[in-house]
């Protein structure tokens, strides 16, 4: 075990002798110096883990030296000891950064504590979590043995994103490989899963079934509002579980959660069928039906084109569902969209709903794919939430959601689809109109070379509430991390595709997503 290095400042140091004893048998090494400024002599000569200062101190204060040390030592954590109860010399040492703060008299274990919370933290964290992990991985991995219902399988995924947070703090890898393997298996099950249950939920109005994004304005949108009382509905494109998990660290600062929840996307999880169908409140099929007029068939189109009659659909949906609803929608594709959604805030209050979109996410991923340096910046699922939590601490969705809290406002923070990091291709043949998305293929003649897993074929649409263009068209969707691609330039569309950000089929990731509602603190 590695034997760190304490120095300890206090100008009766010859009183310490007993701790310093009790500490070098605990496997630490202490360095005793009497004043502040022997200190700075001191770190000149060689490296330490840790510093204790006597605040009391001959000369140079503590304080005084805690500060001159953070200028020349930031990183060094140091722990203020101290007579005084007084409040202000705490606030100091607080506001200088100090590591920890003890009130003598103090007993040896208080110092051998402290010692240990700052040195040790990570490593005893790390052996906890992995320990934990390994505890929960059998009890996991029973459950896919019964017959799940979709609230369990949205219980499993969010315990996975647990333990993949947690391990993603600790200094441990070795469960990474493990905890891989466990995710991979869930999302192989649930892929059996839905090709059991989904068909049930878009046909039978009677079975038991989650709610779904066509369902999400009705069930859980409408009932929020409320009068003279804004709602703001808050979509961040291509959001997955995790990401949120982090975000919300930042976001707590702001709002407390009333309700953190999930639902299911429908599929494809793809923005030009799950979106849509959140503002519409139908399933592609009969938005295909009943508005024939704006509803924009996905076969020979590009993504970007598919997602032009939002508002419409929304305008369509409140007057249905709730008369006289007094609303907004905004789209936010750039910084100057955003810059112009919080400078014109105060018109927003005189809605009782606030749609924005905010693309962004689903922006970096499509950047991810296609630009090396994003590639390099987030190689994996931990740098890519990495990412996202930097872009919002330094984005217009932050400081739209102060706004929202100055006025003590309420908010919803959802998506649309998650996304998945895929690996393996598929090769799949089919004719000049098949869309481009890499999770899942809609046209005439589709065929695979190879049928051994990783797709599920849907030769009837209707019965997954999609529309049906043409006699011959069917759907293939991607599972696991499979992605589809094309026999021509197959190696070259292997080698671009690979581990990139992608989303439209079915996963964990994907379908299960992010559903909270915020109240300003």
């Amino acid at each position: 075990m590695q034997r760190y290095k304490i120095l300890w400042a206090d100008d009766e140091i010859d009183y310490l002798t007993p701790y310093i004893k009790y500490l070098e048998t605990k496997g630490y090494d202490v360095t005793p110096v009497p004043s502040g400024a022997d200190v700075f002599d001191e770190i000149e000569k060689q490296d330490f883990d840790i510093v204790f200062l006597d605040e009391m101190m001959p000369g140079m204060t503590g304080l005084e030296t805690l500060a001159q040390l953070k200028q020349v030592r930031p990183n060094l954590p140091a722990v203020m000891i101290t007579r005084s109860e007084e409040e202000h010399i705490m606030e100091d040492a607080i506001g200088s950064k100090i590591a920890d703060y003890l009130i003598k008299p103090i007993n040896p274990s208080q110092i051998l504590m402290s010692v240990k919370k700052i040195l040790d933290n990570k490593r005893l964290v790390s052996e906890k979590t992995n320990l934990g992990y390994q505890q929960d991985f059998r009890n996991i991995s029973m459950q896919y043995q019964d017959r799940l219902s979709h609230e369990e399988w949205a219980d499993i995924y969010k315990k996975l994103i647990f333990w993949e947070l947690e391990l993603d703090k600790s200094q441990d890898k070795s469960m990474e490989e493990v905890f891989g393997m466990q995710k991979s298996e869930a999302n192989s099950n649930f892929t059996k899963f839905i090709q059991e249950e989904y068909e049930g939920w878009m046909s039978d109005p009677d079975v038991d079934r989650p709610v779904m994004s066509h369902h999400l304005l009705k069930k859980k949108v409408l009932p929020l509002l409320k009068d003279n009382s804004p709602l703001y509905f808050v979509l961040i494109d291509n959001l997955r579980y995790d990401q949120w998990k982090v975000m919300q660290e930042i976001v707590n600062d702001y709002f407390r959660t009333i309700e953190e929840d999930s639902y299911y996307s429908i599929l494809p999880t793809a923005t030009s069928y799950a979106r849509n169908a959140i503002f519409s409140g139908m399933n592609p099929a009969d938005m295909a039906k009943y508005h024939a007029d704006i509803w924009v068939d996905d076969e020979g189109e590009n993504e970007d084109a598919l997602n032009k009659h939002e508002e419409e659909f929304l305008s369509r949906f409140l007057k249905k569902n709730r008369k006289n609803t007094k609303f907004s929608y905004h789209k936010i594709l750039n910084s100057h969209h955003g810059k112009n959604l919080v400078d014109n805030f105060s018109n927003l209050q005189k809605n009782d709903l606030n749609a924005v979109v905010f693309n962004f996410v689903d922006m970096l991923s499509h950047a991810r794919t296609d630009m090396q340096m994003i590639k390099e910046l987030a190689p994996d699922e931990s740098a890519y939430r990495s990412l996202t939590k930097s872009w919002l601490q330094h984005s217009s969705l932050l400081e739209f959601l102060k706004k929202i809290a100055d006025v003590k406002g309420r908010v919803v923070i959802t998506t649309d689809h998650g996304m998945i990091r895929v690996k393996n291709a598929k090769r799949i043949i089919g004719d000049r109109n098949v869309n481009t998305n890499l999770r899942f293929k809609q046209g005439k003649n589709l065929n695979l070379d190879d049928k051994k897993g990783g797709v599920i074929e849907v030769r009837r649409p209707e019965n997954y509430g999609l529309p049906k263009p043409n006699i011959s068209t069917s759907y293939f969707f991607t599972t696991d991390d499979f992605f589809f691609a094309y026999p021509n330039n197959y190696n070259y569309y292997v080698s671009h595709y690979k581990d990139t950000f992608q989303h439209g089929g079915v996963s964990l990731e994907e379908m299960i997503i992010p559903f909270v509602y915020l109240e300003a603190r």
